[in-house]
Formats: C-alpha cells, sequence, structure tokens
C-alpha cells in the first residue's frame, strides 16, 4: 500500500473516461437483458460518511407503471434499467422488496453455477475428444519450455482473453488427462495471475482517480511478490507443487474431498478470521477477551492437530478414513448391480441343479396339501 502510494501523485489526474474490454462489449448487452446491478447501493452503503441501507431504496416504483428506464429512473433497488437501451432486464420488478430482489439474485447465482458446469463439463469433453494422437504431442511441447517463458505465455494468453479464470479452467482438465505436466501448469498459472492485472490497470490508467490506479498496482505488486517467493528458489517451487499433489491425491481417494476442501477454505476460515477480528475492532473489553480466548483455542488446536498428524498416525487414520467413506460410496453405486448378478446366478444355480424357486415350492406345499385334506376326506367318508 505505502509502495504504491509513493508512486502516485496525491492530486487527481484529469477527467477521465471508462474502459470496458472487448469481452464485456459482448457480454455485457445479453447480460443486462437479464440482470442489471444498480451499483450506486454498493457506492452508498460501502462510503462511510452515509448512514444508508439497502432498505432506503425500496419499494421500487415506476410512474405510470410504466417499466423502463425513463419511468423508474432513480426508483429502483438492487436491480436497476439500463440507461443506453432505456429497456429494464428481465428479472425488474416494479413495486420489488427487497427480499423480491434477493430472490432474484439468488436465482441468477444458481442458473450462472449451473451454464458454467455445464460449460465445463461440455468443455473437458470437447478436450478430450480433441486432444488425441498427434495434438497431444503437439500441446506438449507447446507448453515444454523454459518456467519464465511460460508464464509470459500465460500472461499473453491471459490478456488476450482479459480473463485468468478462462487460462486456468482451459489448461487446468489438460492436467487431468496428462497432456500437460504440473510442472509446466504451475508457470503458466502464474503468469495468468499476472495478466489478469492488466485489466484493472488498463481501466484505472482511463480513469480519473488516483484510488483506482493504486488498487490496481497493487494487486499487480502482490502477484509479482509472490511469484518473486514462490518461483526462482527451487526449494520454494516445490512446495505448492507437493501441496498440490497431495490434494490430487485426497480426491483420489475420496472424491468429495474437493467439496469439503472448498467449504473450509473458503466459508469457515474467512468467516472465522473475520469473526476473530470483529471480536477486537468493537472496542468492547468483552469481546477482546472472547477473541484473546478463542485465538488461543485455535493456536492450541492447530499445535496439537500438527502433533497428532506426525506423531499420532494422524495421516494413516486420515487416510483409511477417506479411503472406508469412498468404499462405502462405491458400494453404495455398485450395490444395485451387484443385486442384478447375484439374482442371476442363483437362476442359474436353480436351473442347473433343478432347485425350486419361492413360487414353485408355494405350489408344491399347496398340492400337498390339498391331497392330504382329500385323503382325510375319503378315511372320514369310509369310517361313516
Amino acid at each position: 500500500y505505502k509502495m504504491t502510494k509513493a508512486m502516485l501523485p496525491d492530486e487527481a489526474f484529469e477527467k477521465g473516461d471508462k474502459w470496458v474490454g472487448p469481452i464485456k462489449k459482448v457480454v455485457s448487452p445479453l447480460g443486462n437483458r437479464i440482470i442489471k446491478a444498480n451499483k450506486k447501493i454498493i457506492s452508498a452503503i460501502a462510503d462511510p460518511e452515509t448512514d444508508v441501507t439497502c432498505q432506503d431504496f425500496y419499494p421500487v416504483n415506476c410512474t405510470d407503471g410504466i417499466e423502463d428506464y425513463k419511468h423508474c429512473k432513480g426508483n429502483w433497488g438492487l436491480i436497476e434499467c439500463d440507461k443506453k437501451t432505456g429497456l429494464c432486464p428481465a428479472f425488474f420488478q416494479n413495486g420489488a422488496t427487497q427480499s423480491d430482489d434477493h430472490v432474484s439474485g439468488g436465482v441468477c447465482l444458481f442458473l450462472a453455477l449451473v451454464i458454467l458446469i455445464i460449460c465445463l463439463i461440455g468443455l473437458v469433453t470437447l478436450l478430450q475428444r480433441m486432444l488425441l494422437g498427434t495434438s497431444t504431442r503437439i500441446i506438449y511441447k507447446a507448453t515444454n519450455i523454459n518456467g519464465y517463458l511460460a508464464m509470459l505465455l500465460g500472461c499473453g494468453i491471459t490478456i488476450l482473453v482479459q480473463s485468468s479464470s478462462i487460462t486456468t479452467s482451459t489448461l487446468t482438465p489438460l492436467v487431468g488427462m496428462g497432456v500437460i505436466q504440473i510442472e509446466q501448469m504451475y508457470p503458466l498459472t502464474l503468469g495468468a495471475n499476472i495478466g489478469t492485472t492488466f485489466t484493472a490497470l488498463m481501466a484505472a490508467m482511463v480513469s480519473d482517480k488516483i484510488d483506482a490506479l493504486q488498487t490496481a498496482l497493487a494487486h499487480l505488486f502482490f502477484n509479482i511478490f509472490g511469484i518473486l517467493i514462490w518461483y526462482p528458489i527451487p526449494f520454494m517451487r516445490r512446495v505448492p507443487i507437493a501441496i498440490a499433489r497431495r490434494l490430487g491425491k485426497c480426491t483420489r481417494i475420496w472424491r468429495l474431498f474437493p467439496v469439503v476442501y472448498i467449504v473450509v477454505m473458503f466459508f469457515v476460515v474467512p468467516g472465522l478470521l473475520l469473526g476473530l477480528s470483529a471480536c477486537f475492532e468493537k472496542g468492547s473489553k468483552g469481546l477482546t477477551v472472547l477473541g484473546s480466548f478463542l485465538v488461543i483455542l485455535i493456536v492450541f488446536g492447530i499445535g496439537y492437530a500438527f502433533y497428532w498428524w506426525r506423531f499420532k498416525d494422524g495421516k494413516e487414520k486420515c487416510v483409511s478414513c477417506l479411503k472406508a467413506r469412498q468404499r462405502q460410496n462405491d458400494a453404495k453405486k455398485a450395490l444395485p448391480d451387484d443385486m442384478d448378478y447375484l439374482k442371476a446366478e442363483i437362476s442359474r444355480l436353480r436351473e442347473h441343479t433343478g432347485l425350486l424357486n419361492e413360487e414353485e415350492e408355494g405350489k408344491d406345499v399347496e398340492n400337498a396339501k390339498s391331497v392330504d385334506t382329500s385323503e382325510d376326506d375319503m378315511e372320514e367318508e369310509e369310517e361313516a
């Protein structure tokens, strides 16, 4: 922060313009017809000098009940209308409450995740069919280059597509298929992290705000310093690769491990850290004592977990537990097929040995009972 602040002047630039990337120009028109976020709410709530909440923007009120930019201007909540086209998105609703917009946002998030998963599955399937024979060898030779050149390659690809997610999500399946080695993928990913900062830099350089350019430079130098720590030194370079291999082995042992990893690392741990920071930021002695006590418990728990992992066979127990869970899941999935196989084998065994099935045994028992009954009746008639 201090380094980037020292690099920039204190006064603002001349009035700038807004930069829009090429992919956004293609996607935005369609996205704005589905849903368009009201950024004024975010700016107003983030401003510490204003006491504004989301509830202050509701209910949505359009003049004469006409849903367009002219009649609804300024009277909308989390979802706004498009100023350029004058149209309102599909999820915009006149008279909507905050809960209505929350539901619309949740539906859009769910649809986006479904579309993302479908696209990734289609991408992997397409790559598996395309990368056969000579294509695999060509890609392997193209990526089997010096690590620093691979960084430049990943950076260039990311600058062209304006998204590091596209670069990594395209190359990651190639690692799973064995086309690219993980040692080759590592510098490509680092280069993609550098390339993704250029989008923010280009947007900040046409802006008239110092804070925007400082944020973009901080993002750039954060990635550069991360590369300087984790790549040039061979020993440090092996650390993230080894961790990636361990995570891959855990996934191979138990297929639900990635879900647990994402929940813990992206929800549980950040939530715990935010909760601890909130305890110390409130200025209350009670919360400060509570936060200190929780920190001591967490440090003690981490220390005991390390001791249990290294000296109490924790690693072997975890691996055994994961394997047991995966065996249970595999057994549950294979149970219907196993039952069909056993039924077929039992039927074949009955045919081979001449044993009767349950229906035939039931008929024989009924016939025997009827014969016994008829014989008893005949004996009674003779005695009479």
